[in-house]
């Protein structure tokens, strides 16, 4: 629909211009003389080059931003035609958030996204505006390859094929692209292995560096398998390892020839130095998870001198832990997302906080003893003391929400042995 567009408005902008020539003739050479230069301005002399020279296809990776969504960076096709003046980008990383339930199918893994078009010029535009860098890799591609992945790039925007099922690790923004590219071409890549032993995780923490909160919940929601040691293709899920993998990448022919995949990198849109990015002023989980420790630390002290057990507080404890459960325990037995589970977190954080909580506080009334709380307790002193020992990388700031349920169950055992005593 954009290239029909194009070219409709070319030839009758050619139209116009046209007439004004022919009219301008008639009135006086000089007229005329003006409307010629204005017009190879417009349009410069169209050379008989090959496909090869015209057109020209590349892989755009753009710098993290500091939305959630943007802190992984992106990754779009660019493609250029210099005889028809066309230059759009290509970009499956289209959302909308207004869409009906986003976040609800989000969680559950069933994101769609879109592949979506645009004229480079509005591209370039937002990411100058959001003072991000932008380098491109331009393809080595024979034409027949180029025809083939406009071809390519075209049918996926059909309106019946640009939707398509989003995954996070597996079919993103920059897989696709990747993967569009390797369709069109007559040969095998062979890409630049990073040999680094890194997992899902270790990537995800290289970019939400800075971002502690966002760090904190994302760590939540994984499982043991992010935590798993992947391959170099795996790791093209974050658009900055797919710039690197294209970096020295070959093109072995069927015919034994080998080339290089990209011809030639720059970088097209600079990040200004001087635009000061703001900073969260925030304190850290980590550092939040110890001060609220703290504090309940000082209070369960308060009220064991004073034989009170401060309801109040594992109404709170308990409540959050349940409903932090909650979540983890949907996204382990419903979500599609093939990382959330096993997940570890659930000795901490589990639902059955938030069901026993009336139970918990009627026994504490009637001064009995509560097998769940001296459970509890049990179960948290195993996690905080072999918790480097799980197949699952704990975030820091557990450790201390931890203790703090630990030692309000640890309180109330006290306590009701004290008074039975």
């Amino acid at each position: 629909m954009v290239i029909m567009g194009r070219k409709i408005f070319r030839e009758k902008f050619h139209k116009v211009v046209m007439k004004k020539v022919i009219k301008a003739c008639k009135q006086s050479y000089i007229k005329y003389a003006f409307c010629l230069i204005s017009l190879l301005c417009v349009f410069p002399f169209q050379s008989k080059a090959s496909s090869e020279d015209s057109v020209r296809i590349s892989l755009l990776t753009c710098s993290p931003g500091s939305e959630i969504y943007a802190l992984f960076g992106h990754t779009a096709l660019r493609y250029q035609n210099m005889k028809t003046g066309m230059d759009v980008v290509f970009n499956y990383g289209m959302f909308d958030f207004h869409a009906p339930h986003f976040i609800w199918r989000y969680i559950k893994g069933e994101t769609d996204y879109q592949l979506g078009v645009t004229d480079y010029f509005y591209f370039e535009q937002e990411y100058s505006e959001r003072n991000s860098s932008v380098y491109q890799q331009t393809l080595n591609l024979l034409p027949e390859e180029k025809d083939a992945l406009f071809q390519i790039l075209q049918k996926n925007y059909l309106p019946e094929n640009r939707v398509y099922r989003y995954n996070f690790f597996f079919d993103n923004c920059s897989t696709r692209p990747r993967d569009r590219v390797e369709e069109c071409i007559k040969g095998k890549v062979t890409y630049t292995k990073n040999t680094s032993p890194l997992s899902f995780r270790d990537i995800v923490h290289e970019f939400t560096a800075g971002h502690d909160w966002a760090e904190f919940g994302i760590d939540l929601c994984l499982g043991s398998k992010a935590d798993e040691i992947i391959d170099y293709r795996l790791k093209m899920f974050a658009p900055y390892y797919l710039k690197e993998a294209l970096t020295g990448a070959k093109i072995k022919a069927n015919d034994g020839k080998e080339r290089m995949l990209v011809s030639n990198a720059e970088e097209i849109v600079h990040r200004s130095p001087n635009k000061k990015t703001v900073e969260s002023s925030y304190p850290s989980p980590l550092l939040t998870a110890w001060v609220l420790f703290v504090l309940v630390l000082l209070i369960t002290a308060y009220g064991y001198k004073k034989k009170k057990s401060y309801w109040g507080i594992d109404i709170v404890l308990f409540s959050m832990a349940g409903l932090a459960g909650c979540i983890i325990a949907f996204l382990v037995c419903f979500s599609q997302h093939p990382t959330v589970s096993p997940n570890y977190m659930l000795i901490v954080f589990h639902p059955l906080h938030l069901l026993y909580l009336p139970f918990m506080f009627w026994k504490a009334y009637k001064g009995k003893k509560d097998p769940y709380q001296l459970a509890n307790l049990a179960v948290l002193t195993l996690f905080i003391v072999f918790f480097c020992l799980l197949p699952q990388k704990i975030n820091l700031a557990v450790v201390p929400l931890a203790l703090c349920l630990w030692i309000r169950s640890l309180n109330y055992v006290c306590l009701n042995y004290k008074r039975n005593k």
